[in-house]
């Protein structure tokens, strides 16, 4: 069945990208969804708290019928401070989602028609950083737990010791034979702290982790969760066939930062990277791209804004984080 035809309800969005294109010809237009996805009970100064109705003024401000401060539309969200129009962000954000794999920043720049491929780059960059939802559900249910390294070959070095390779924890949910949905995040090291917190973060409470015999994982009953260990090598089960779905994760994740990305992924930002496949990931099975389009333009608007400074030191602070 094909959920463009079927909207959900209670939802607004538009279906094809005809309907996009016409709706969202004006910046007008897109303003009028932002402001309905910031303030869908109404608009909320972020001076004083007050919520009920807001003027605009002429130069396309709100102002607030209580304190009469002054707010930008967009201010506080990923569009802060851009002097491209809204409807050409409107058009990236359908690009973006209407790809199934990956979209590069110069087939972005090519398809907008953008001065530089710079602005392309770190539009995606901002993007990615909507990819994921604030206070997003955790896993539950049985979940596979590992971790993978990206990277090139080191040569001297084996198991689970890596110096130049990211190494990014992996979480799976089972869902019968097949996988449900992931998350992804790169940790400093393979100690229990790290592997430990990546768990808290991804997995509710009471869920059963299934991993391979690795002591990192040790503390997770204490921790609260179910503990099922399969130790690879005491069997004749190969990894793969063992936890199935953790490797077919990082089978895809690796394939996809080579083939889209032709591995030029750079570390500092490979955190936005696993944020991108991730929300491709656990959205891989919806025909509906309108649905994603506002998704995405939902977070949009829920997550700060990143100036091509910021996306460039927040690269560099957490690459220094996970060496400190």
């Amino acid at each position: 069945m094909d959920n463009a035809a079927h909207p959900v309800p209670g939802v607004d969005y538009p279906r094809t990208f005809l309907e996009m294109d016409e709706r969202f010809r004006t910046d007008e237009a897109c303003r009028d969804y932002i402001r309905r996805l910031r303030w869908p009970a109404g608009f909320i100064c972020p001076l004083c708290g007050w919520s009920g109705e807001a003027w605009e003024t002429a130069r396309g401000l709100l102002r607030c019928q209580r304190c009469q401060g002054q707010t930008s539309l967009t201010a506080g969200t990923i569009f802060e401070g851009t002097r491209k129009p809204l409807r050409t962000w409107f058009m990236a954000m359908w690009f973006v989602t209407s790809q199934k794999n990956d979209v590069s920043a110069l087939g972005l720049q090519r398809v907008l028609g953008l001065g530089s491929y710079e602005t392309a780059w770190t539009w995606l960059h901002k993007l990615r950083r909507a990819m994921v939802r604030p206070g997003r559900d955790s896993l539950c249910g049985t979940v596979e737990v590992d971790e993978i390294y990206v990277g090139g070959l080191e040569k001297g070095k084996g198991g689970r010791e890596t110096e130049t390779k990211a190494i990014v924890a992996v979480a799976a949910e089972e869902r019968g034979k097949g996988i449900g949905r992931i998350r992804l995040r790169r940790v400093k090291d393979v100690s229990a702290n790290s592997l430990l917190a990546f768990v808290q973060e991804a997995v509710a409470p009471g869920a059963t982790i299934h991993t391979d015999g690795w002591s990192g994982y040790a503390g997770l009953m204490a921790a609260g969760y179910q503990y099922q260990v399969s130790v690879i090598g005491a069997g004749s089960d190969p990894a793969h066939e063992v936890m199935p779905r953790v490797h077919t994760v990082a089978a895809l994740l690796k394939r996809w930062l080579l083939g889209t990305h032709q591995g030029g992924v750079q570390r500092q930002h490979i955190d936005y990277y696993l944020d991108e496949f991730t929300f491709r990931f656990n959205r891989r099975r919806s025909r509906a791209r309108g649905l994603l389009f506002h998704r995405l333009v939902e977070q949009a608007v829920a997550v700060s804004p990143a100036p091509y400074s910021a996306i460039i030191d927040t690269g560099q602070a957490r690459v220094k984080q996970q060496q400190e």
